[in-house]
């Protein structure tokens, strides 16, 4: 099964894929986990998930993680399916908590109330192509699946 899970071909567009959207949920990561890039930090992400949106707290917990620890799972390409799933549930999530309500396009005009759900759909798409794929070329899970210690021995 761990086999399978790291398995992955040499294929460099989901290289490509993998790593844009790997540093895209690394930097939303690192300001609901450490407030870069004018975020809130992890205890304001914390009581935003928690309160406002009424999550439990384990759940807003595993939001966080699967944004900032899978942003650098996928960038360097190691246990990129996990990775990609994390992300997608908190994609899906954030469609059907919130962005549903704002219709398809994202706010361009700041005329309405939120943003609209079409990043997530974007990132839905690519993400489900890592689940599928693997994580491509110049990955870790590629040199792990290529060497001998995940290969069965027939002796």
């Amino acid at each position: 099964m761990f086999r399978k899970l790291l398995s992955t071909t040499n294929d460099s567009i989901i290289t490509i894929l993998r790593v844009v959207t790997g540093l895209i949920f690394f930097a939303h990561g690192a300001q609901k986990m450490l407030g870069w890039f004018g975020g809130y930090g992890f205890h304001g992400t914390m009581g935003f998930f928690t309160h406002d949106l009424h999550l439990p707290a384990p759940i807003a917990f595993l939001a966080i993680c699967a944004e900032f620890f899978g942003g650098l799972g996928l960038i360097v390409g190691f246990l990129a399916r996990i990775a990609a799933f994390g992300i997608l549930c908190n994609m899906v999530s954030a469609v059907l908590l919130v962005h549903h309500s704002f219709g398809l396009f994202m706010n361009w005009n700041g005329d309405q109330k939120g943003e609209g759900f079409e990043y997530h759909l974007l990132a839905i798409a690519v993400l489900l192509a890592i689940l599928i794929k693997g994580a491509g070329a110049y990955s870790i899970d590629y040199v792990i699946s290529r060497t001998g210690a995940m290969k069965t021995s027939t002796s």
